[in-house]
């Protein structure tokens, strides 16, 4: 399988052990990813809440090199998935106002997730896991940029997303349904006003321990960075706060793809996430 990538700026800073674990997965699954050529930032969050029409042109000259290409694209980042197919929508309805002479494109924007769901990947999937992660409890964190609006993002589960629960079935662990899936974290928040995003925290963590789960999964970097350090925080500020590690989605497929070891990505989380090596027998 061959596919176009933008990896997105946050995929080359804060969480490059995300994008380390993807390329290790999409070897182990023989999916060559193309990287967009000079791609550019797509502008979250700042440029659509402060000027539309930059927003658009930021992705769209993203999409002009995807054009390019011709084939199907994947964004890790939901932040980035949600801007870019706001400009793919924009282009759509008038490539002209976007210097565009035509946008017919032949090709589909998805998330990782997506396209790691896909029947065929995970049936690929299935055969490269070495040691499953039986007896894991885990509980998906979609958040709220990945699959909404619909209109944009052309989710059919929006309100009850189940990509992430397909794999981690096919990894071997139990992916426990729960009400918090696509609960804002509060990301955009935590710089601002980390009080109101310590208590949204603190909910999502809570919701997850009372499902059983051992452990969290996430495919974006804002959630997952926002979600382990709000739980530290919390740690040293309540007593008796029992913190949960949140794992990449690609981290435990990776792990679990191995010969022998633990995850290797764990020293980079901000929450012990040792948790991982419980189930994988090493």
């Amino acid at each position: 399988m061959k596919m176009s990538y933008y990896p997105g700026c946050t995929m080359e800073g804060t969480a490059r052990d995300y994008a380390k674990s993807l390329e290790e997965v999409a070897k182990a699954l023989e999916i060559e990813l193309v990287e967009l050529e000079d791609w550019n930032c797509c502008g979250a969050s700042s440029a659509h809440s402060t000027n539309h029409g930059l927003d658009v042109r930021l992705s769209a000259r993203n999409l002009s090199k995807a054009v390019d290409l011709g084939l199907d694209l994947v964004i890790p980042c939901p932040a980035c998935f949600l801007r870019t197919r706001h400009a793919d929508h924009a282009l759509k309805q008038d490539a002209k106002k976007w210097d565009f002479d035509e946008y017919n494109p032949s090709f589909d924007i998805m998330t990782l997730t997506t396209m790691m769901a896909k029947p065929e990947v995970l049936e690929k999937i299935k055969t490269q896991v070495k040691r499953p992660l039986e007896g894991m409890k885990v509980v998906c964190y979609y958040g709220c940029l990945a699959n909404r609006p619909p209109q944009l993002t052309g989710a059919r589960n929006f309100e009850n997303p189940d990509t992430m629960d397909s794999i981690l079935r096919a990894l071997g662990a139990e992916a426990i349904q729960w009400s918090y899936k696509t609960e804002c974290c509060g990301g955009s928040l935590t710089v601002a006003k980390p009080d109101i995003v310590r208590g949204r925290v603190e909910e999502i963590i809570e919701a997850a321990r009372r499902a059983g789960a051992v452990a969290l999964v996430a495919d974006c970097a804002m959630c997952q960075a926002n979600l382990e350090s709000r739980q530290a925080d919390l740690s040293k500020m309540k007593p008796g706060f029992e913190p949960l590690p949140v794992y990449f989605v690609t981290e435990l497929a990776a792990a679990t793809f191995a010969e022998a070891g633990g995850a290797k990505w764990n020293k980079g989380h901000l929450v012990n996430a040792d948790v991982i090596n419980k189930y994988l027998g090493s």
